[in-house]
């Protein structure tokens, strides 16, 4: 019989974080994530011990980075250690005793208290022959030994020779290490940046420049009037434009403005309706223009540094060839119909849901074509609308398959869903998620579903903080006005890496449809052109604003970093603080970056408070006074611990505050 073999080594230790509780997924990172490694090693004894975190890029180079102790008695040791190229990654840990640290800290109480004095000065003498042996011609090292060895001088001056700075800083630089233990290594998924960070602005193509006729029919715009609204989005310092699905549109029980049954014979009907005589998810709409018109687009959009996402719809219109070419590709019901979607007590008659559970083989080869059309076409990145409602390993599968070739793409999952499917898609490989924030408002609501996406989830979850969609026109935006408008962009925009608005959005349209969480006369379902110089001219638009947002974004890195949000207190139940810092050895320019954003979330009022800082979560000392600009109306501000916060909702609702300098009085 053989031995059993324990699972724990010498020392035993275990990564916390990043990783999966099951292992099962690897944990995900982005190229310029400053990751924080988590672990819990201990020993029994009271031995001082030391460890590293062991990274291993995808070109098999392996550095070691060593990790801090974390508050006395919980055994947590944590670093912070920057990933720089995409691929597969390891890491691992190792620990060890430091003989060296456990000796002096036994020392520093010994020798005081005249107990075995001698005998513990000779073992440190031991070690430090032992040091000159492994690091040779070591200055401090050589000049420490000889004093602790020398018998002649005073205990307390052999003392203070071991207790020398720069001994102290070449043995924590070089410990003298035994029981060295290394960990089983775990898997880091690391993606392009663009997995993780970027400003997304939805629009339809079909919209811009849609033009209503004599008669009052409609004539669609098309991409090539589309590409004039990509200059304004880039100016506005968004980085990825949406669009909703392009494809053919069914006539079969197309819906009319506002999701009515009856449709005109002008209305356009809507986009997730996909499919008709014109061709399905791998044919373009033919209002909108061919195919050579598209990728005129997608070169416009790249012109001004624009990456264009489309939309994976998986469903299909009445009128879909897969319809009759496969119908075993849909649920049928008893009187041998096909079943539209429906979410009781609404009904989509215009659409049919997929059945993956007669034919997923075949499903599964025909969606991934799909896919590498469009990527074929110059498209890498996808908003997969309603991925929860196929089947989970599906996606694995798919994400999968198109990673292995094209390890680029990006998924965005629109999964509204309750939060088991929502962080199981994000597990098995979506590179981003919609979360649950446009329904949270409130300063407890925020302050808990931002620690939420920042702490417990981020391992694998990276939030896409969109604050409106032409389905979500939340209580919030409808009777808020423009403070509300600042006030959601502000805390997405600096909340998260990624975050998104829906064309209109910095025209406040907060008109709603009676009984519902959509704009009333929804793009969903008819043109909407808008007259963007008009809304300028007349000083309606925050555009402006956006635009200060994005530019804030890309001038200060702590912002596009997730794990570091860290929430500070108010006196006042509506002023949200919330703040992000990182330090200047992970930043090129080697300057610190620490923001502190102060938001009133109530757009309805005046709010005056005192606002408590944590100090210590901004770099700086508890008793620190510092200087703060605000990056909005470039106030400046003498701050400490404890500020005096007034916030009008009417004129500018948030502070975003730049640390610029901090001393301890």
């Amino acid at each position: 019989m053989s031995a059993y073999e324990p699972r724990f080594g010498r020392i035993p230790l275990r990564l916390d974080s990043p990783r999966h509780s099951d292992d099962r997924f690897p944990a995900k990172s982005w190229v310029g994530e400053v990751v924080p490694f988590r672990a819990t090693i201990f020993k029994d004894g009271h031995d001082t011990l030391g460890a590293d975190v062991l990274l291993t890029s995808p070109s098999g180079t392996t550095t070691a980075h060593r990790m801090a102790a974390g508050a006395p008695g919980t055994d947590t040791w944590e670093a912070l250690a920057p990933v720089d190229a995409p691929g597969e990654w390891t890491v691992a840990l190792r620990a060890w005793t430091d003989d060296w640290a456990t000796w002096l800290a036994a020392a520093v109480v010994k020798i005081p208290a005249g107990i075995d004095v001698q005998l513990t000065l000779a073992s440190g003498a031991v070690l430090l022959h032992r040091a000159l042996g492994e690091l040779p011609g070591n200055g401090p090292i050589a000049s420490a030994s000889a004093i602790l060895s020398d018998t002649s001088i005073a205990p307390t001056a052999r003392l203070a020779a071991a207790l020398d700075p720069a001994l102290t800083d070449e043995l924590a630089a070089h410990p003298l290490a035994s029981t060295i233990t290394t960990g089983a290594p775990h898997r880091l998924r690391v993606e392009r940046a663009r997995a993780a960070v970027g400003s997304w602005y939805e629009f339809f193509p079909r919209s811009e420049g849609a033009k209503q006729r004599k008669n009052g029919s409609w004539a669609s715009g098309t991409f090539s009037t589309a590409a004039r609204r990509l200059p304004a989005i880039a100016h506005m310092g968004f980085d990825v434009v949406y669009l909703p699905p392009i494809h053919p549109i069914g006539s079969s029980f197309r819906k009319g403005p506002n999701n009515s049954l009856e449709a005109g014979p002008d209305d356009p009907g809507s986009p997730w309706a996909i499919g008709s005589d014109a061709g399905g998810h791998d044919a373009i709409h033919p209002d909108l223009g061919t195919l050579e018109d598209f990728e005129s687009f997608l070169a416009a959009a790249r012109g001004q540094n624009l990456e264009v996402a489309i939309d994976l719809a998986l469903q299909c219109s009445p009128d879909h060839p897969w319809v009759t070419e496969h119908p075993e590709w849909f649920t049928h019901r008893i009187d041998g119909s096909i079943a539209y979607a429906e979410n009781p007590p609404k009904k989509y008659q215009d659409i049919y849901p997929l059945d993956f559970d007669t034919d997923e083989p075949g499903l599964r080869e025909e969606i991934l074509r799909i896919v590498n059309l469009w990527i074929d076409r110059g498209i890498t990145i996808f908003r997969v609308d309603n991925p929860h409602t196929k089947p989970l390993r599906f996606w694995e599968w798919l994400l999968h398959e198109v990673a292995k070739v094209r390890p680029d793409i990006v998924f965005l999952a629109e999964a509204f869903t309750r939060p088991a499917p929502l962080r199981a898609l994000a597990q098995v490989g979506f590179q981003q998620s919609y979360t649950y924030f446009t329904w949270r408002n409130t300063k407890v609501e925020l302050e808990t579903y931002l620690l939420e996406l920042s702490h417990e989830t981020s391992d694998f979850l990276r939030p896409n903080l969109f604050v409106n969609t032409p389905d979500i026109l939340t209580e919030y935006l409808q009777f808020g006005g423009v403070p509300a408008y600042k006030i959601r962009a502000a805390i997405a925009a600096t909340a998260s890496p990624s975050w998104g608005v829906y064309s209109g959005y910095e025209l406040i349209e907060n008109v709603a449809r009676p009984g519902s969480e959509e704009n009333i006369d929804n793009e969903k379902y008819q043109y909407h052109p808008r007259d963007w110089t008009a809304a300028e001219r007349s000083g309606i638009s925050i555009a402006p604003y956006l635009k200060t947002l994005n530019r804030i974004r890309s001038e200060h890195p702590a912002l596009r970093q997730l794990k570091n949000l860290e929430v500070h207190w108010s006196d006042d139940d509506a002023i949200l603080v919330y703040s992000k810092y990182l330090h200047g050895r992970f930043i090129r320019s080697g300057q610190t970056d620490a923001i502190i954003v102060v938001a009133n979330v109530d757009p309805h009022s005046v709010r005056e408070t005192t606002v408590h800082l944590d100090l210590e979560k901004l770099g700086l000392a508890p008793d620190a006074r510092f200087a703060a600009t605000d990056l909005i109306t470039k106030q400046r501000f003498d701050w400490g611990r404890d500020n005096y916060v007034r916030l009008d909702a009417f004129t500018e609702p948030v502070h975003i505050l730049k640390v610029e300098s901090g001393k301890g009085r």
